[in-house]
């Protein structure tokens, strides 16, 4: 069995309530990273390449552990949704994504800083919202202020009300952390979950 520490490198209060699910300890650790996708870049590269530059940015002060970096990107009709940050943003996001299925690629990435293997994989999920009148939306954004939510919404709360279907490959990854694809990645480092 591996007895390397576990590391999360997020700030994300989700991703490390979706964690705990697993009974390991860990650590967590907020990396330092420019989230703004590259010019041209996919969904999908992007939430790869930051999954991966959140793993490294914290690796270098836990040279013996095991990193945890997942980044969200949500994609609608070619445009990346990022996280809104601000009312005014979640507002624009959701009557763009209304009636339409939106594209959420979520990227995982174990580093293990003492060998330096590196695994990196994508989960997608594909939303549908609800046809949203603008006073749902405003009511919605009011009450549960998702401001930090690539996409608006936050499936794991009332946000769930405005989602008509779900599909994809694992629906804690729409939390934040494709906890399917890291069950795989910490077992090919000999971590026992049971």
């Amino acid at each position: 069995m591996n007895s390397q520490l576990l590391v999360l490198a997020s700030s994300s209060i989700y991703r490390c309530e979706l964690l705990k699910r697993l009974g390991l300890p860990f650590v967590t650790a907020v990396p330092d990273v420019d989230e703004t996708p590259l010019p041209h870049e996919t969904a999908r590269a992007t939430s790869a390449r930051l999954a991966q530059l959140k793993a490294r940015a914290v690796a270098a002060a836990y040279p013996d552990a095991l990193v945890i970096g997942s980044d969200q990107v949500a994609l609608l009709d070619e445009q990346q949704l990022g996280k809104p940050l601000t009312h005014q943003n979640a507002v624009k996001q959701l009557r763009m994504m209304r009636g339409k299925t939106t594209c959420f690629y979520t990227a995982l990435t174990l580093l293990n800083s003492k060998t330096g293997n590196i695994q990196t994989e994508v989960a997608e999920n594909h939303v549908t919202l609800r046809e949203l009148s603008d006073a749902e939306i405003e009511s919605y954004l009011l009450k549960e202020q998702p401001y930090h939510c690539a996409g608006s919404a936050k499936s794991e709360g009332l946000g769930i009300a405005l989602i008509s279907r779900i599909g994809g490959d694992d629906p804690n990854a729409l939390v934040g952390l494709p906890l399917i694809l890291l069950t795989s990645m910490l077992r090919r480092e000999n971590v026992r979950l049971f």
